[in-house]
């Protein structure tokens, strides 16, 4: 999942939006998970038996519709000597016309997962079935944190883009005595049964929180002090995870603020994990943006502008851009025409753009496509050589980029004229 491009991690996001909305009018929906190693004529061959089937269907508008889907997908099929290391997923299917609802067409989409597809399986239904390319694109590593001191302890849950407190409990153990003598000794010895029982407590929230809720596969105790240490020494969660633990970390606070410092104090323990690698390319980006010669524009034109003068190297784009391209073409003397629109604009603005006349002919002939800024930028930067990072909104590094505009470029070089 690491290797997994993040664009191409968006776009499978994007297209689970659009399939979640897609319903059919008849059972003539097909979903079909193919996974690696598995023969493409084993595949065809039993497609060309569901179209066989699919003659007894007694509607034939739904008969017609699933061997039309059939055959599209048997012709993209043999177009394959075997299939990718990670299987293939396809949606086939009649669906309402982006142009006119009333109207149907025929959509294809095919998708290469992130992780292998676990089984095969053909489904003609109402709608596609997609849940499964659901699970494959979840974080498989989830990692805890127990942040604790002798007041507090937070637990919290480390997963691909985000980073989220899941509880914080409070201890009841009093203070450290200042006075002297039987007395002092005797409350040093409550004090320490208070925090043998708080101790108990937090390993009974770690069970059901790391065992039972979020099912972790490493766990990291933080925290200031010596707390931490006693707490891991003393054995008290289940050996489950006594054994997950990665390490210790040092921290200036417990409870909510201390699993939130654990991401930047325990970086070298989850280096591998999205998170971790959004929020360095964000801290570098947000370097080079206060710097007075500083290697960053941001904002869309400017970052445009780098990109198609071939100076950027690294281009960041928030996942909650939701801004389009529309390219109006004349169909009757070729002019062209561009406009970057924000999504709720995006028919609205399609639909002025269709009517208006062309200013080198007066004809209002357009033939218009419709991009996804991430797709245009992504054809853009594969021209240079550039590198795109999708940056997640959920976290705090994602949050504080996309207050600067939701895009930005790290430039190779200081290039007069690209201002932000």
């Amino acid at each position: 999942m690491e290797e997994y491009n993040s664009v191409n991690l968006y776009k499978i996001k994007r297209l689970l939006k659009e399939l979640e909305n897609i319903s059919g009018r008849g059972t003539e929906l097909i979903s079909l998970y193919v996974p690696p190693r598995k023969p493409v004529y084993d595949v065809i061959n039993q497609l060309r038996d569901e179209y066989g089937t699919a003659s007894n269907i007694k509607s034939d508008q739904t008969r017609t519709h699933v061997q039309d889907a059939l055959t599209h997908i048997i012709q993209k099929l043999k177009l394959y000597r075997q299939f990718p290391d990670t299987g293939i997923i396809i949606f086939c299917g009649y669906v309402p016309s982006e142009i006119n609802p009333a109207d149907e067409e025929l959509k294809y989409y095919e998708i290469v997962p992130p992780r292998p597809v676990p089984t095969y399986l053909y489904r003609c239904d109402d709608h596609f079935h997609i849940d499964i390319l659901k699970s494959l694109i979840k974080e498989e590593e989830i990692i805890g944190v127990i942040s604790l001191d002798t007041s507090e302890a937070g637990f919290g849950i480390i997963s691909g883009d985000r980073v989220e407190t899941v509880e914080v409990i409070t201890s009841g153990v009093g203070s450290k005595h200042r006075q002297g003598g039987q007395s002092a000794r005797r409350f040093e010895r409550l004090r320490e049964n208070e925090i043998n029982d708080f101790f108990h407590r937090v390993a009974n929230h770690a069970k059901s929180i790391f065992i039972d809720q979020y099912p972790i596969k490493s766990l990291i105790i933080s925290g200031p002090g010596m707390t931490k240490e006693d707490f891991y020494k003393g054995d008290y969660m289940d050996y489950r995870l006594q054994q997950a633990v990665i390490g210790l970390v040092d921290t200036g606070y417990a409870g909510e603020e201390g699993v939130r410092e654990t991401l930047e104090r325990g970086e070298s323990l989850i280096e591998n994990l999205r998170l971790v690698k959004e929020k360095k390319r964000v801290d570098r980006f947000i370097v080079e943006t206060t710097k007075k010669d500083g290697l960053a524009v941001y904002g869309l034109n400017p970052s445009l502008n780098a990109i198609k003068a071939g100076n950027a190297e690294l281009i960041l784009i928030s996942e909650d851009l939701d801004m389009y391209r529309l390219e109006a073409t004349c169909k009757n003397c070729g002019y062209q025409t561009e406009k970057y629109v924000n999504e709720p604009e995006l028919y609205q603005e399609r639909a002025q753009m269709s009517q208006t006349s062309c200013p080198r002919c007066g004809k209002s002939l357009w033939s218009i496509k419709v991009e996804d800024v991430v797709d245009h930028v992504s054809d853009l930067a594969a021209q240079i050589g550039a590198k795109v990072e999708i940056i997640s909104s959920k976290s705090e590094s994602g949050v504080m980029f996309k207050s600067f505009g939701g895009i930005g470029v790290i430039l190779r070089y200081r290039q007069n004229g690209i201002n932000n």
